[in-house]
């Protein structure tokens, strides 16, 4: 029984870990998908290669957090193997062994609870952050908060190709804050990066482009293409932008009004 408890002691800790390290790694500016991604990547041995991966290696703070997760990962899934093995081959008795099997699934199921649960998260959030903030110098400031990356709105990369609508065009020419589309900055094929790129910057092929706004803009925006038809597409999406803004000014009229009654 012993073993068992120790397995789930290693696993409660490798939830609290992982949940550590997707924080802060959410606060040196990954999203909180991809900073979860790779915590567990890490911190499991998977070692997926991916874009992600590549931004967590290049920069100095993730990849201290990363080897340090690839580090206490090790140890703990030979610690957890380990005490897994013992538990059950150490039991000769078919009513010990059931009864350790129903404690084991018990405490998994109760730590999977306690995983997902989301008063658990803003718990552990706000304790991580200040502890980040107190004992390290890693910026905490919530990105995902101030940009409200929640319900309809993201934060998304595009890559620019040839056959694009944007291709070609500045920034004054594509009007995509007509859109609802907010363009924070623009990274050159040879690495130059633009940031908060004026009016008269040129979008090419090849660029990344780093953009704000609803999911379902950006991808109807991903998938334009230039011509006569990418020109209709534009002035679509500018007339739903137009409605979207009137019922968000309406809504917050009635609020306004509502909570002066």
């Amino acid at each position: 029984m012993i073993a068992i408890i120790s397995l789930l002691l290693v696993v409660l800790f490798s939830i609290l870990i992982t949940r550590i390290a997707t924080l802060a790694l959410t606060h040196t500016g990954l999203s909180r998908e991809a900073a979860r991604f790779q915590a567990r990547s890490a911190f499991t041995g998977s070692g997926f290669t991916t874009s992600e991966s590549e931004k967590v290696v290049n920069h100095p703070i993730r990849r201290r957090i990363v080897l340090l997760l690839m580090l206490l990962g090790n140890a703990g899934v030979v610690t957890a193997v380990s005490s897994l093995i013992l538990s059950f081959v150490s039991s000769s008795d078919d009513a010990a062994l059931a009864i350790r099997i129903v404690f084991l699934v018990a405490g998994l199921v109760l730590l999977w609870s306690f995983a997902s649960s989301k008063w658990v998260d803003k718990w552990l959030s706000t304790l991580i952050d200040k502890a980040l903030n107190r004992f390290t110098s890693l910026d905490v400031t919530d990105y995902a908060s101030l940009l409200h990356l929640i319900g309809d709105y993201r934060l998304a990369e595009m890559q620019v190709k040839e056959e694009d609508w944007i291709s070609g065009k500045t920034l004054q020419q594509l009007r995509l804050r007509d859109e609802g589309v907010n363009v924070l900055g623009i990274q050159r094929k040879d690495g130059t990066y633009l940031g908060s790129p004026g009016g008269d910057t040129e979008v090419c092929p090849g660029d990344s482009m780093i953009l704000y706004g609803r999911v379902a803009a950006l991808r109807e925006l991903d998938s334009r293409e230039k011509g006569y038809s990418g020109d209709l597409q534009h002035e679509k999406a500018v007339g739903e932008q137009q409605n979207i803004e009137l019922q968000e000014k309406k809504q917050d009229y009635q609020e306004q009004h509502k909570s002066k009654d």
